[in-house]
């Protein structure tokens, strides 16, 4: 199993990134990103801890930690600098916060990021053809959640990305130990997204493929 998409105490996750990892290798992940909420007040400042935390764990557990960031509820204008900053910083994967249908999230979120080039563009809501074409074209996956509420939207987001031929990948949105999906659980979110049977393992090769690219091979 691959996530990537996390929460530790450093935004509004419960527990501090070792034991989010070590919660993850006890189920037997392959892989694990910690993607904390950032916008420019505190993008400096957590980063550089995530981007520590992670090669300390990398030298002595067996899942891959990924250090990441989630670009969050940031004004649409504001993004791409937002993305290249998170980048210098040391972030190999780059989650937007999308336009999920439980938060007001500002219109133009989900293109913003299209445009800027992240790598997961999270619970996007009711993404638009044209947006699912872009991420398309531009390589840019789109979640399928596990997260409650943002997860109202899967069906559509699946139905979506299959019209427009973007990758799908599956996530937790994890902020607390009982968040973090199980092989069960997962292959109930994707069928629940109205995907058919085998497409977990599809999505899965998404994220590795992902993680390649990023520079995080398994």
């Amino acid at each position: 199993m691959i996530d990537l998409h996390t929460h530790s105490l450093f935004s509004d996750g419960v527990l501090v990134p070792s034991e989010l990892v070590r919660r993850f290798e006890a189920l037997r992940y392959d892989a694990v990103a910690i993607t904390d909420h950032v916008d420019s007040s505190l993008m400096d400042f957590v980063v550089p801890r995530i981007v520590k935390v992670a090669k300390d764990l990398n030298a002595v557990q067996s899942v891959k930690v990924i250090p990441g960031v989630e670009v969050t509820h940031v004004p649409p204008p504001l993004i791409g600098n937002m993305v290249r900053r998170a980048r210098e910083l040391g972030a190999a994967l780059v989650v937007l916060h999308g336009e999920t249908l439980v938060e007001p999230v500002a219109p133009g979120t989900n293109r913003a990021g299209l445009d800027a080039g992240v790598d997961i563009l999270a619970h996007p809501g009711l993404i638009t053809a044209e947006e699912a074409a872009l991420a398309a074209e531009k390589g840019v996956c789109l979640e399928i959640t596990g997260r409650p509420g943002h997860a109202f939207s899967n069906g559509h987001v699946a139905r979506r990305a299959e019209e427009a031929g973007a990758r799908l990948v599956l996530d937790s949105d994890t902020h607390a130990p009982r968040d973090i999906l199980t092989l069960e659980m997962a292959r109930k979110v994707v069928e629940g997204a109205g995907l058919p049977e085998g497409s977990l393992e599809v999505l899965l090769e998404n994220s590795r493929l992902l993680l390649k690219k990023v520079g995080y091979p398994l």
